[in-house]
C-alpha cells in the first residue's frame, strides 16, 4: 500500500471527489493557480479549470456565503479557509445560515458544503496562524466537525464529508501536513463520520485525543508502558457527532480518563468529553477525569520558548498519565 503524507492524502481526496462528481467545486483564497497556501489544491486548477476551482477575494464571509448559495442550488462546494484563525468573519454565515438551513426550511433544503481549515500551533505561526477553534463549532447543532490524524483517515473522512448532505467543518492540523505519513490505498474507500477509533489497546488509563494530539498521546502511551502503565488511546476523529459508545466503552474498561486537546483549557472541547464521562460512566471511574490542554492565554506566542511552553507535548501527557494511574 503506498505511503503518503497527510497533505498528499487530502489533495488526492479532493481530486478524486471532483472527478467522481462534476457538481463538486473548490473555492477560496489562492486555491487556483497557486494551489493553496499549503498546496493542498495543487494541480486542481489545471485539471478542472476556472469554473470548478475558483480563486476568491480575501473575504472569508463571502467564501462561505457563496458556498452556501451554491450548495442550496445544486452544487457541492468545498470552501478553503487559509487559516482557521480567519474563519470568524464567516462565523455568522456558518451559524445562522449553513447550520440552520435544514431546520429552518423544515427539511426542504440542505447545505452539502465542506469547509476545510488548517488549525493548530507548534509551527511558529504566532497569534494569528496557530489557533484551535474547533470548540466554537462543536457547540452548534446542525454542523459536523471532523479532525483526522492520519493520512488514511484524512482522505476517507474528507470523502465522507464532501458527500454529506449537511455542512461539515474539516479541520487539518498544519503541523501534520508533511510530518505525518501513512499508508493510503489507491482504490475507493471512505471513513464514516461519527466513528472514533481505538488506536492503542490498554487497560489502566484511557487517553482521548484528536489531530496532532492523537499522535502525542500514542507517544506518551508507549513511554508509559515502560513504567508498566497500560494506556488505551481513543482517537475521536469526528468531534460532532461524537462516538460516545467507543469513548464510554474504553473508560468503563480502564476506569480512568485523560482528555488531551491543544485549545485553551477553559471551555475547550475536552470539557464536553469530561462532562459526558462524568455523567455516563461515573460509577466506573477510579480517579478524576483529567484534562491536559493549552493554558488560558489569548494566543499561541511566536517566541519559540514561549510557544513550547504553550503547546501540549508527550512529556506533559505522560506526566498526567502517571498522576492519574497512581489513583
Amino acid at each position: 500500500m503506498p505511503v503518503k503524507t497527510f497533505i498528499e492524502a487530502i489533495r488526492e481526496g479532493l481530486a478524486e471527489e471532483m472527478r467522481r462528481d462534476p457538481t463538486t467545486i473548490v473555492l477560496g483564497e489562492d486555491v487556483g493557480l497557486k494551489g493553496g497556501v499549503f498546496l493542498a489544491t495543487d494541480g486542481l486548477h489545471g485539471e478542472f479549470g476556472d469554473d470548478r476551482v475558483i480563486d476568491t477575494p480575501l473575504t472569508e464571509s463571502m467564501i462561505v456565503g457563496a458556498s452556501i448559495g451554491a450548495a442550496v442550488n445544486g452544487l457541492r462546494p468545498i470552501a478553503e479557509i487559509q487559516f482557521a484563525d480567519f474563519i470568524f468573519p464567516a462565523f455568522n454565515q456558518i451559524l445562522s445560515e449553513a447550520a440552520r438551513m435544514r431546520y429552518r426550511s423544515n427539511n426542504a433544503l440542505g447545505v452539502p458544503m465542506t469547509i476545510r481549515a488548517p488549525y493548530g500551533g507548534g509551527v511558529h505561526g504566532a497569534l494569528y496562524h496557530s489557533q484551535s477553534v474547533e470548540a466554537f463549532f462543536t457547540h452548534i447543532p446542525g454542523l459536523k466537525v471532523v479532525i483526522p490524524s492520519t493520512p488514511y483517515d484524512a482522505k476517507g473522512l474528507l470523502r465522507s464529508s464532501i458527500r454529506n448532505d449537511d455542512p461539515v467543518l474539516f479541520f487539518e492540523h498544519k503541523k501534520m501536513y508533511r510530518s505525518v505519513r501513512g499508508e493510503v490505498p489507491d482504490g475507493e474507500y471512505t471513513v464514516p463520520l461519527g466513528r472514533a477509533q481505538v488506536t492503542r489497546v490498554g487497560s489502566r488509563v484511557t487517553v482521548v485525543a484528536y489531530g496532532l494530539m492523537a499522535h502525542y498521546a500514542l507517544e506518551a502511551a508507549d513511554r508509559a508502558a515502560e513504567d508498566g502503565i497500560s494506556v488505551e488511546v481513543v482517537d475521536v476523529r469526528t468531534l460532532r457527532p461524537l462516538d460516545r459508545e467507543t469513548l464510554l466503552s474504553s473508560v468503563r474498561k480502564t476506569g480512568k480518563c485523560l482528555v488531551v486537546y491543544e485549545d485553551n483549557k477553559f471551555g475547550g472541547y475536552g470539557a464536553e468529553i469530561a462532562a459526558i464521562v462524568a455523567e455516563e460512566a461515573f460509577e466506573f471511574l477510579d480517579g478524576p477525569v483529567t484534562r491536559v490542554a493549552g493554558p488560558d492565554v489569548p494566543g499561541v506566542p511566536y517566541n519559540h520558548v514561549l510557544e513550547d511552553w504553550f503547546m501540549v507535548n508527550p512529556d506533559k501527557i505522560l506526566a498526567a498519565i502517571r498522576t492519574l494511574a497512581a489513583y
